[in-house]
């Protein structure tokens, strides 16, 4: 590995929502800020990007760095669909002669199952309540298990039984979900929004006929979940952990 400390990354999917942007911005700065305390000798640099909608993209993103900086591309993304499998991975191996690392998205993983938890607490989550987990969706197989796996870890988390609904590209869509929970309920149907932040997929969720949406993982204004700086912390040191292995 060279003396440089690779460079992080984060890449968004990117969106026209300016509470997304916020959010997403928040989480950046938090990062930045926790590898400014854990590395304050050699603290590797920092950039944002985005795969889709925004600007500056991947390519876009990875130039901005100094000549021969590494870097460890975090995917800010909660499951590995099309996004990673194809357009980052397609981007990192395209970097030429820099040096650059494809780290894991961020779920699924039970910090994420914990911020969940927080949500529905937060937003007045009650007993009798049936509790849908609302997620982007894929037409990558992989991501659609990927959700799945988030919807037993949130079960497992909150002690009660969780319905899956999709916003695009796979079934049940949310709104069925929705639907069928309501037939079965004997309290409130809520949606637990499985989304990074606010957006065009967090507006379809709340339009899905639930009588409750918890705010998505990153709310702009508020303090960006720890959890959350140390995934993608944890993201980029296995992938730091790969170059010199």
């Amino acid at each position: 590995m060279t003396a440089l400390p690779p460079a992080l990354v984060g890449i968004s999917h990117g969106t026209s929502s300016p509470d997304g942007r916020a959010a997403v911005r928040a989480l950046h700065e938090a990062v930045a800020q926790a590898l400014t305390t854990r590395h304050p000798d050699a603290t590797p640099s920092t950039r944002l990007g985005h795969v889709d909608v925004e600007q500056p993209d991947v390519p876009a993103t990875l130039a901005s760095l100094a000549p021969g900086e590494p870097a460890i591309v975090v995917p800010l993304l909660l499951s590995a669909g099309y996004h990673v499998h194809v357009d980052l991975t397609e981007a990192v191996d395209d970097t030429g002669d820099r040096e650059v690392v494809l780290a894991g998205a961020l779920g699924p993983d039970d910090r994420l199952a914990t911020v969940l938890v927080r949500r529905l607490a937060e937003a007045g989550v009650r007993d009798d309540d049936t509790v849908v987990l609302s997620v982007a969706g894929s037409s990558d197989a992989r991501a659609v298990a990927d959700c799945r796996d988030m919807a037993e870890r949130l079960a497992a988390a909150s002690g009660r039984d969780i319905r899956l609904g999709f916003l695009s590209a796979a079934a049940p869509l949310l709104a069925d979900a929705v639907i069928e929970a309501r037939a079965d309920a004997t309290g409130r149907v809520v949606v637990a929004s499985y989304l990074l932040a606010p957006g065009y997929f967090q507006d379809l969720a709340e339009a899905a006929g639930a009588d409750l949406v918890t705010p998505p993982l990153l709310v702009p204004g508020a303090e960006t979940p720890p959890e959350l700086v140390e995934l993608v912390l944890d993201r980029y040191a296995a992938a730091v952990a790969s170059l010199v292995e």
